[in-house]
């Protein structure tokens, strides 16, 4: 079937020249805003390459539970928050967002202790908690039809991965420079920490919450996009009227956590601790393991791009989102046992594919059934049971690390962790593929 917009029979609408200007004007400022806050959520992983020599307390197992409190903070506060920005301007609770985590980020520089480390981390996942649910079941869906969310969400996301491209060369610069005095990470940290105080203004005179606050809209396409939403709400509600704990409590809603829950536990083990992984198998530099992450983020990103295309054109979600899933697999068994540097990287190549590659697509599923302050609540309760994965997975590693010496049996349990997730996923109903039909 052709899965293109319809044009209204007014033909009052470029539908080209419409999803143009959302790009520019939705995409591009959510897309700055995710940048932001990945850089400063996994700069921790570069910083630590060279954070032990001003922090003798930072063993491997102190590291990853650093890295993962981040997540307890996260947990805490995600479900509520989004149930808050449902009921509020979700453009100002973006810009709050990222005016707080950015003090947080700043405040990092000036740790001393463990126990510091620990708070800063928590501050910092209190602070960007239910910044995703927000964009994934707000914001989107205010501004695009079901069939174009896939591409948005997929485009949007590339931004996990740019911010990697762009933070692995940048850390590698700013581990070597001094910046008002601060050198190493605590220059990383504060240089990165700016731009998410700065862009919280910018963003909130940017974007506008939905198409009849924005000027750039014509009246013609606020219609056409108010006219297909109620549509789509109302399908939604011949099949079942959910209220957010019916949403909470529902049993597609939890196995999506549980799915979730897998894949981050590989998610974020692989990204806070790949580039001390690299450096183990490589015996690489810090500054050329930094610039060389941009190989394997450049594959994931080209992955993830084509699966959110791919995956509008064809009007199907599950094997799209299970194949990465299945590849990344295949990376984290193999990545132990690399020969060489260059086939270390290859694997950790094929592990990006799989923790990144379906994550646009897979945002989509939620909102094929749930709308409104229902759809951020189980966005946050799917999000937060997957950022759990998010402590365990980082801090998972750490331990094995720190007792055995190596990372191996963690790259197994991730590996497991993914494999099962993509099992899962195949067993979800076909109903998620939302077929227009």
């Amino acid at each position: 079937m052709n899965s293109s917009t319809p044009e209204p029979q007014s033909g009052a609408i470029d539908f080209k020249d419409f999803t143009t200007r959302r790009m520019l004007h939705v995409v591009l400022p959510l897309f700055i805003v995710s940048i932001i806050a990945f850089l400063d959520r996994v700069n921790i992983a570069y910083a630590g390459l060279t954070m032990k020599e001003n922090l003798p307390w930072l063993t491997p197992e102190v590291f990853g539970m650093g890295a993962g409190i981040f997540f307890i903070g996260y947990v805490l506060f995600e479900v509520p928050a989004s149930l808050i920005a449902a009921r509020c301007n979700a453009m100002h609770w973006v810009a709050r967002i990222m005016f707080s985590w950015g003090l947080v980020c700043i405040l990092m520089t000036t740790m001393t202790t463990e126990l510091e480390f620990y708070i800063y981390r928590f501050l910092l996942g209190l602070c960007e908690a239910s910044l995703y649910p927000v964009i994934y079941s707000l914001l989107i869906p205010n501004w695009f039809l079901p069939k174009e969310r896939a591409k948005a969400i997929s485009l949007m996301l590339t931004s996990l991965l740019f911010s990697n491209i762009i933070g692995g060369p940048l850390a590698g610069i700013l581990l070597d420079t001094t910046f008002f005095g601060l050198h190493g990470w605590r220059t990383l940290f504060i240089v990165e920490a700016i731009p998410a105080v700065i862009f919280a203004f910018i963003f909130a005179f940017w974007m506008k919450e939905r198409p009849d606050h924005a000027s750039w809209v014509t009246d013609a396409e606020k219609a056409y996009i108010k006219a297909e939403l109620e549509k789509e709400e109302q399908q939604k509600q011949a099949v079942k009227k959910y209220t957010t704990w019916q949403a909470l409590k529902d049993p597609k809603v939890l196995r999506l956590a549980l799915i979730y829950f897998l894949w981050v536990i590989g998610f974020w083990g692989f990204s806070f601790w790949m580039p001390q992984v690299l450096k183990s198998l490589s015996g690489w530099p810090p500054s050329v393991v930094a610039w060389s992450i941009a190989i394997p983020m450049s594959a994931a990103l080209l992955v993830q791009v084509y699966c959110g295309y791919s995956s509008e054109k064809r009007n199907e979600k599950r094997w799209h989102v299970a194949t990465t899933l299945f590849i990344g697999t295949i990376g984290f068994l193999a990545t132990p046992h690399s020969p060489s540097p260059e086939i270390s990287l290859f694997f950790i190549c094929l592990t990006a594919v799989g923790v990144y590659g379906g994550m646009g697509v897979w945002w989509t599923m939620p909102t094929t059934f749930l709308s409104g302050a229902a759809a951020a609540g189980a966005m946050g309760l799917i999000n937060s049971s997957g950022n759990m994965g998010g402590w365990v997975g980082p801090y998972m590693l750490g331990f094995i690390n720190g007792h055995t010496g190596s990372f191996t049996y963690g790259y197994y349990v991730m590996g497991a962790c993914m494999f099962l997730a993509a099992l899962l996923i195949l067993t979800l109903p076909k109903s998620m593929e939302h077929k227009d039909d």
